[in-house]
């Protein structure tokens, strides 16, 4: 596979990279997630306006920049570098995900509005039953009229707190597991019957419990087939994750760097650490996790564009790479660090929360090997 990039790719990743050096140092971030808003609205509006980049993965028909996964991959993976909170990832990876994806008739308006910064998505998919099965739902979707009624919760809906719109699963038929009867919704957030908890999460996002209550929906609410929406899903579904595979990316390098640099400057029995050989050896093969995920996440968003069965597998693969990776490179950073690297004040221990996230984010390392497993030979996952 040819894992070189474009001359606008490699542009894109500059303009990135060097707006966040400037912009979002480690002290910035940290007074941001404290704050009470939880992130920077002038940097979000910064995104779409001085940068552009929330047209990445959008055509030139659209407003885009004509892009597609491998532009969110680069995006994804320069925000690991600097621990970027803001919503990018709900709006323009899913959000725009299941716009682009579905026909849906206002795709191209909403669209136009993620380019601008001014709509913001959020997706409602999670139930506390379900753990990582998609069409594990509770939530109903009931026809009333011309539209729909939509009654359930769901939980840990990251970036809710900032979203105009949220995107909702809920069963239209079938048995609360069946693969058919999952239908997909564009609900508005401050639409009657909606409401929400928000709160912090441990890597210094934010996220809400989300109850509807009766909310009622017009049929333009429906995003792709009534009852055959679970295609869909999954297609979204392993962009973000190899979208997140990208973040994680970013998040491990700084890690296996700023372990390197610590271990030239701690000194014990008066040398630098990174003199012992024993220490060198893990250094080595926290490199080595590094480019293995890289790697693999290449391949995985490469991989994307193909049948649903081998991108399932190509994504679950590199999934699970991550997973280990983000498990090993964080516990070791941590390790070679010493207690401090926990404390608020060191920006290792957020590296370490975040790619702790990451391993269970969208199905953990043991649910990516199973479905890997289940779909190279033929085992129920």
């Amino acid at each position: 596979m040819d894992f070189s990039f474009t001359d606008e790719q490699s542009m894109l990743r500059d303009t990135v990279a060097s707006y966040l050096a400037d912009n979002y140092a480690f002290d910035a971030r940290r007074a941001a997630i404290k704050s009470e808003a939880g992130w920077r609205p002038e940097v979000w509006k910064a995104f779409a306006e001085e940068l552009g980049i929330l047209g990445a993965p959008f055509s030139e028909e659209l407003g885009g920049l004509g892009g597609g996964p491998v532009e969110n991959m680069v995006v994804m993976e320069e925000f690991g570098k600097a621990l970027v909170v803001e919503p990018y990832m709900g709006t323009v990876v899913i959000g725009g995900g299941f716009l682009k994806h579905s026909g849906h008739g206002a795709a191209a308006d909403l669209i136009e509005k993620i380019i601008a910064g001014d709509a913001i998505f959020a997706f409602a998919y999670a139930e506390p039953q379900a753990r990582y099965t998609w069409q594990d739902l509770k939530t109903t979707a009931t026809k009333d009229g011309t539209g729909y009624v939509i009654n359930g919760q769901k939980a840990v809906v990251i970036g809710a707190p900032w979203a105009t719109h949220l995107i909702v699963t809920a069963r239209t038929g079938g048995g609360q597991r069946d693969a058919q009867g999952v239908s997909v919704f564009l609900v508005d957030k401050n639409a009657k019957g909606v409401t929400t908890r928000d709160y912090p999460t441990v890597d210094g996002q934010r996220a809400s419990e989300v109850t509807f209550e009766n909310v009622s929906v017009g049929v333009d609410a429906l995003i792709g087939p009534e009852g055959a929406g679970l295609p869909l899903v999954e297609k979204v579904m392993d962009e973000a994750i190899a979208a997140t595979c990208a973040e994680a990316c970013g998040v491990l390098r700084r890690l296996q760097e700023g372990t390197v640099e610590y271990t030239r400057t701690r000194k014990q029995f008066g040398v630098p650490i990174s003199s012992f050989q024993v220490l060198q050896h893990r250094m080595v093969d926290m490199f080595i996790q590094l480019e293995q995920s890289i790697s693999m996440t290449y391949m995985a968003t490469i991989r994307l564009s193909e049948e649903a069965h081998a991108r399932a597998q190509a994504i679950s693969a590199a999934k699970v790479q991550i997973g280990k990776a983000c498990r090993f490179v964080g516990q070791n950073a941590v390790q070679l660090h010493g207690g401090m690297a926990i404390t608020d004040e060191m920006a290792i221990g957020h590296y370490f929360k975040r790619a702790t996230m990451i391993e269970g984010a969208f199905g953990s390392t043991d649910h990516h090997l199973a479905r890997y497993e289940a779909l190279s030979f033929g085992k129920a996952a």
